[in-house]
């Protein structure tokens, strides 16, 4: 007798294996969510530590709300695609065989059919609220969009529609075109698994149920709806089209005339082919909106494609220049005004800058221009900063140092006058611990914090250069300082930059430590941190989160993987944990929404504190017919390629619209951050305000702070980008634009032999442009015409309150040629070959920046420190070795000065050298180097190798004369003058050998 089994149960798990899986994904999602759990609750504290608590709290619940609704409605709509496929099932399917595949997956979702529709709609939620919550800032701007007050000139929308409605609509679009999708081929699924659609075959016939097709024709009908509003909001789209990317962003005369009315014809088709879909619920036949759906495919292809590709190419290309005329102007317009480069308003233009000769005059007169000229090069001598203030192995500055400018008296006079500096704080720098400072407690606990301000005058050095290899004194930076020791000696109550509190907690450096952190504060004063050698110090700032419970130590002993945030008695009730010290990332921390400059500067306020100024852009990819730049291709020059660890380059994302919209300030001792309103016109500004109520103070706060005011700088990564902008975009005519007539280029470095990297530009004090002869402080760069190496214009921007902003734009006439950076240069050098020769085999030669000065009205001066420095890396400390300068003299005669001073320069180049500031004589040896001396006094250049007094007085005596006959305005006498003026500048170098 044969036996028979029951059915066999399915299996089930143990008590013991239930518990193991919970407690196995307990486990994961401690590990997934536990680390963002931990960040966004030590993120609360660090956030309330600066007082921007209501910035985080916006982001959170914009996130939190976005991501569930986002993912409600996404996941509802799959969810609903799917469930009523399996309600309307048929109630009897016929099995295709005893072997049918579908029968099992019908038999586990007819069991679950709640868990079978809700598993894809979660999965799909979740991915559409990742979505949504990544794109908050689309949606604060959506809510809280400001009107710009301008209208585009195809559809005379405001721009705001552009910027923030357009973006928050399309990323609606976006997730309703997925979560349709999607809910479509679920319910094509479902409606196979339950036999609402049957494959023909093997002699069966296909079949469709009446449910099946009703359902999936509403859900394509949805979807091609969603398609035409999608060809609607295309054509807003086209006036940011790049069709002609490489002449200029905007809709082409093809998009407007060809492609905007074939996105209506497409939009009206998908209208007509969803409402065929919407009719078969009526009809049977599915032929009709099939067809209806090969006709919009066709019509897409056609209309959408090779119309418009034919049109450019056989009617638009050849009479280009006429055609695109208009949308280059509107292109020149909407650029012009997005970036703040319009004539008349943004850029002041002087044309035909050196037609006419100098007047010698005018040239020797400028006290402005010559008393400042620079003779320290930023990203030279910070090597010479490190050599002789650095003071310990773990201080260290920045590769490229800054250029601010103070009010200071020269000595014996009580007249301040505006100079400029190098300036730097000398800051901690992990990277050069030892290793034996590279243990926990050294890292973070006992080495926290710099010490002082260190400033150097830019148009002077400590002595006169005397020769190539010394390295003691002579040609190197002349240093004020103002840290621990230098402050609490008597005369420092009288030195020009005073600073009350040098200890320098945050900056550039100070980050340099993986991970970046420091612990401050001690238990009943114990002082633990390094300040002095044999001094201990103990922060006494607001600043960090406090560590004195056990809870916030767990965390940030999770935060940062370690131990010792628990275990070390380092840490006790009162510590405090500093971290996210660059002040560019506190800035970019507390202000998402705003893109910093690459570069951050201290500055000393009026109360004695260092201040971090930090520069602060609000951006826009789509702006209306403006130009699309890549930010980070357009600010990267051969300084910021070479920026060293505390350099960085701007984020590599494209805009058409930027403002300097904020000026923001770090305390370098508490770390504090402040952000200013800058730009009172800015709709973006205005919008992110409305959004982050509080965060930004108005500008009238910052019109109440003249010391900051007076040491804000126009920044470089906004005027690199208007100087590339301007390189075009002078050209107003839209033919000629269209030909690239008279466009010009930023030189390559020219002190780089094989640099492709654009020549940076420069910060200096010289005359202001607007022919005041007032000292201006400026930020300024020059052009060359197009693929040529000769001088095409000379650009500048004002960094000073009264016309901060400023652009001016002197363009050399185009019927004749002046020299241009790279010309120079190799003049520069044909100039010294013999003493580079000489000195090469025992020094490193470095040629310093190149600086093009206009002096007097129409004179260009070319300027540039030539330095040397040791060939033994642990001692190199470049020194001005040599000064040359490139002057073409009002009778056309080129005059390369190549002396150790400036003024000695300028004498060989035909200017008179009185009005240069010259280093004082070299001290004795019983002289101590003062930690704070004034900037010197121009005096006539006093070098151990200068001519005698004869000769001295006898070029005197030239340019008096000189000076008399321009006065007089005879031909004759200024013709015997210049003939004087040369025989003496003939004699001058002859005399001191």
């Amino acid at each position: 007798m044969v036996g028979t089994r029951g059915p066999i149960g399915r299996p089930t798990l143990s008590r013991r294996s239930k518990i193991l899986i919970g407690i196995g994904v307990a486990l994961l999602l401690i590990l997934l969510i536990g680390p963002r759990l931990v960040a966004i609750i030590t993120d609360w504290l660090w956030y309330s530590d600066l007082g921007y608590s209501g910035v985080m709290s916006t982001m959170v619940w914009t996130r939190i709300i976005s991501f569930f609704v986002a993912a409600l409605v996404v996941g509802g709509i799959v969810f609903a695609g799917v469930y009523v496929a399996y309600r309307g099932r048929p109630d009897f399917v016929p099995m295709a065989g005893p072997a049918d595949p579908l029968e099992r997956y019908r038999a586990v979702a007819g069991r679950k059919p709640w868990l079978t529709a809700l598993i894809p709609a979660i999965l799909l939620g979740l991915i559409g609220g990742l979505v949504a919550q990544a794109s908050w800032a689309t949606i604060q701007m959506f809510i809280h969009g400001e009107s710009f007050g301008e209208t585009d000139p195809q559809f005379g929308m405001d721009i705001g529609f552009y910027a923030f409605t357009l973006p928050f609509v399309r990323l609606i679009l976006n997730l309703a075109f997925v979560a349709v999708g999607v809910a479509f081929i679920g319910n094509l699924l479902t409606h196979y698994v339950f036999g609402g659609i049957r494959l023909g075959g093997g002699g069966r016939r296909g079949v469709v149920s009446r449910t099946a097709r009703i359902q999936l024709a509403v859900i394509v009908g949805i979807f091609i709806l969603l398609k035409a509003v999608a060809y609607w909001l295309d054509r807003y789209d086209l006036l940011s089209s790049d069709r002609r990317g490489d002449i200029f962003t905007g809709g082409t005369y093809t998009d407007i005339n060809v492609v905007m009315p074939s996105k209506l014809i497409l939009m009206a088709i998908a209208i007509v082919c969803a409402l065929a879909f919407f009719a078969s619920i009526f009809l049977r036949d599915l032929r009709i909106p099939a067809m209806a759906t090969v006709l919009m495919l066709l019509a897409a292809l056609v209309i959408g494609v090779i119309w418009p590709a034919a049109m450019e190419q056989f009617s638009v290309k050849p009479s280009a220049a006429s055609k695109e005329a208009e949308y280059i102007e509107r292109n020149i317009d909407a650029t012009t005004s997005a970036y703040r480069v319009r004539s008349g308003k943004d850029v002041e233009y002087e044309s035909n800058w050196t037609r006419d000769p100098a007047n010698p005059a005018a040239v020797n007169g400028d006290v402005s221009t010559l008393s400042n000229i620079r003779v320290l090069d930023p990203a030279v001598v910070s090597r010479s900063f490190v050599q002789r203030q650095s003071l310990r192995n773990f201080y260290g500055f920045p590769s490229q140092l800054a250029v601010d400018r103070y009010m200071v008296a020269d000595d014996g006079s009580q007249q301040k006058e505006m100079r400029d500096f190098i300036v730097a704080a000398r800051e901690l720098d992990p990277s050069r611990f030892n290793e034996g400072q590279q243990n926990w407690i050294n890292k973070h606990t006992v080495y926290t914090h710099g010490n002082g301000f260190i400033a150097a005058p830019a148009n002077t050095v400590d002595a006169p250069p005397k020769d190539a290899a010394s390295s003691d004194s002579g040609g190197l930076p002349k240093f004020y300082v103002s840290d621990l020791d230098t402050i609490n000696k008597p005369d420092y109550k009288s030195a020009p930059i005073q600073v009350k509190q040098p200890r320098i907690y945050f900056g550039e450096l100070i980050s340099n430590v993986d991970p970046d952190y420091a612990i401050v504060g001690s238990k009943d004063g114990e002082k633990t941190e390094y300040d002095q050698e044999g001094v201990r110090y103990t922060y006494g700032g607001d600043g960090g989160v406090a560590l004195s419970n056990i809870g916030t130590r767990l965390l940030y002993a999770i935060k940062y993987g370690e131990r010792n945030f628990v275990l070390s008695d380092a840490i006790n009730d009162n510590s405090r944990i500093l971290y996210d010290r660059d002040p560019r990332d506190r800035v970019s921390k507390v202000a998402p929404w705003l893109t910093t400059d690459s570069k951050t500067y201290p500055a000393v306020m009026a109360d004695g504190s260092i201040k971090w100024i930090v520069d602060g852009y609000t951006t826009l990819k789509n702006y209306p017919y403006a130009q699309r730049m890549a930010l980070a291709d357009a600010t990267t020059d051969s300084r910021a390629q070479n920026a060293g660890e505390s350099g960085r380059t701007q984020a590599d994302k494209d805009v058409s619209y930027v403002r300097n919209s904020v000026k923001a300030t770090v305390d370098a001792y508490t770390g504090k951050v402040q952000l200013y309103q800058f730009d009172e016109d800015d709709p973006v500004l205005k919008t992110w305000m409305k959004a982050f109520p509080g965060t930004v103070k108005p500008r009238s706060e910052l019109n109440k702070k003249p010391d900051l005011l007076s040491h804000l700088r126009y920044p470089e990564d906004l005027f690199k980008l208007q100087r590339e902008l301007l390189t075009k975009y002078h050209v107003s005519n839209p033919s000629d634009f269209y030909q690239a007539n008279n466009f010009w280029s930023v030189p390559n470095d020219p002190t780089a032999d094989d640099s492709n990297l654009p020549q940076p530009p420069y910060y200096f004090t010289a005359a202001n442009p607007d022919g005041s002869g007032k000292p201006s402080f400026q930020l300024t760069s020059v052009t060359t015409p197009l693929r040529r190496q000769n001088l095409a214009a000379y650009i500048t921007a004002a960094s000073d309150p009264a016309d901060y902003g400023k652009l001016t734009v002197l363009t050399t006439p185009t019927d004749s040629q002046t020299v241009g950076p790279r010309q120079v240069q190799e003049a520069m050098k044909n100039a010294v070959a013999r003493d580079i020769t000489l000195v090469a085999g025992s020094v490193n030669v470095i040629y310093g920046n190149l600086l093009t000065l206009p002096v007097g009205k129409n004179g260009v001066l070319y300027v540039q420190p030539l330095y040397t420095e040791s060939k033994a890396g642990d001692s190199a400390m470049p020194k001005v070795f040599r000064m040359l300068t490139y002057y073409k003299a009002p009778d056309g005669q080129v005059e390369i000065g190549a002396a150790p001073t400036i003024g000695e320069a300028l004498m060989q180049s035909g200017i008179d050298p009185r009005l240069a500031t010259e280093p004082e004589a070299e001290r004795g040896d019983g002289d101590e180097e003062q930690g704070q001396t004034g900037p010197s006094v121009p005096t006539t250049p006093t070098p151990s190798d200068a001519p005698d007094e004869a000769a001295v007085t006898e070029l005197r005596r030239a340019v008096d004369q000189m000076t008399q006959a321009e006065k007089s305005g005879d031909l004759a006498q200024i013709g015997e003058a210049l003939k004087n003026l040369k025989e003496a500048l003939a004699k001058y170098p002859q005399a001191g050998n």
